[in-house]
């Protein structure tokens, strides 16, 4: 079970639009939930990135890293760099 900190739930909290129509949280806790729910998955690089979805079976081979780390499922963690990756 992945453990998030408080800068992947305010992340999602604050950009879930870029995913979703509609909020589909609206408190920390709620957050916390839904990305254990789902499965999210925080990875330490771009290449990290490129590689979750070459592992789950995406074809990345025409795409550039910044393409993958672009697409609304890949929120960065601006203080620390990181990528919270939610498959919903």
């Amino acid at each position: 079970m992945e453990t998030y900190d408080k800068e992947c739930l305010q992340t999602f909290l604050e950009n879930q639009h870029q995913l979703f129509d509609d909020p589909v949280v609206q408190t920390m806790g709620e957050t916390s939930a839904f990305l254990e729910e789902v499965m999210a998955v925080v990875v330490n690089s771009k290449k990290e990135v490129k590689q979750y979805f070459e592992e789950n079976g995406t074809d990345t081979s025409e795409m550039s890293i910044d393409e993958i780390i672009n697409q609304a499922e890949v929120f960065k963690l601006e203080k620390s760099g990181r990528f919270l990756i939610v498959e919903a």
